[in-house]
């Protein structure tokens, strides 16, 4: 079972539906229990830093994400879920990320002919051996909306980056942490891929 975390924010039906078109059993919960007995955990999201991380400290969320981490079940961040893994954002000054690994959001720069926030198809190079891109041809597009941006502090987290305005960490593993600023669940054959992967993970 995937248990999908509930923290009241947009997109997360959305990674449901997919999950549940892969053949999967999926659950959307704020139930601690559920997600610590789970086989794979998810993280999606759209909305604002410091709203995201109020709502996961109220409903004490934050500590349960640490402890799936501490138990090695596979999780993936998606979008806000990726940023809210690092430690602080330009998005909301003062608001402490969970911290879980080295780096900063930052607001995509303005850019002459670029529009922000960042909605489209980019294409990714992937890092050799980056486990959610296994089979998926380097340079494939995947669809982003946002308009911040991770800058990691270890290059090693680093699975995948782009280039828009400035060059984007797309995505990053470490350990049993996997996370995408790009929405896999509206990424195509190639998003579907990335996760199945994910969920073929042991």
């Amino acid at each position: 079972m995937i248990a999908i975390i509930d923290y009241d924010a947009g997109n997360i039906k959305s990674v449901e539906k997919v999950l549940q078109h892969l053949g999967q059993e999926a659950v959307i919960t704020k139930d601690r229990d559920v997600i610590l007995s789970s086989d794979k955990v998810i993280l999606p999201g759209v909305g604002s830093f410091g709203d995201a991380m109020g709502k996961l400290r109220k409903y004490k969320l934050d500590q349960v994400i640490y402890d799936v981490v501490d138990k090695k079940i596979p999780f993936l961040g998606i979008c806000l879920g990726l940023q809210l893994l690092f430690e602080s954002s330009e998005e909301t000054p003062g608001v402490s990320g969970l911290g879980l690994l080295k780096g900063k959001i930052l607001r995509i720069p303005d850019c002459d002919g670029l529009k922000i926030p960042h909605m489209g198809w980019n294409s990714i190079e992937i890092k050799e051996g980056s486990r959610l891109f296994t089979g998926i041809p380097n340079q494939s597009y995947v669809y982003f909306v946002h308009s911040y941006y991770l800058k990691a502090e270890e290059e090693a987290d680093v699975a995948a980056s782009t280039h828009y305005s400035v060059d984007i960490h797309a995505s990053v593993e470490h350990d049993n942490i996997f996370a995408c600023q790009f929405h896999p669940e509206k990424s195509s054959e190639v998003g579907l891929k990335i996760l199945q992967n994910f969920v073929s993970l042991q």
